[in-house]
């Protein structure tokens, strides 16, 4: 059976500057989900880990700034759906 995501992982086009790169996780009632440890791997993967998660719907906010000072940020939305029982 599934799991739910132990993290969220975001690729970009250009290297990113970690001191103001950011991943925030939020789940419906606008509570944080992640550790907070929002990193940087190869440059340009920013990822950050979560707490577990119950079923419900997410939201993942980011900022990323390149190192060529470009700006960026969006959010998109995931579900965690619960488990099926077979019959």
């Amino acid at each position: 059976m599934p799991q739910p995501p132990t993290k969220v992982q975001i690729w970009f086009t250009q290297d990113l500057e970690p001191a103001f790169s950011t991943i925030a996780v939020m789940d419906e009632a606008g509570n944080r989900v992640d550790l907070g440890d929002t990193k940087i791997e190869a440059g340009s993967q920013m990822l950050v880990s979560l707490k577990p998660l119950a079923p419900g719907k997410y939201k993942v906010k980011w900022h990323a700034l390149s190192v060529d000072t470009h700006e960026t940020d969006g959010t998109f939305t995931f579900t965690v759906v619960g488990a099926v029982t077979p019959r």
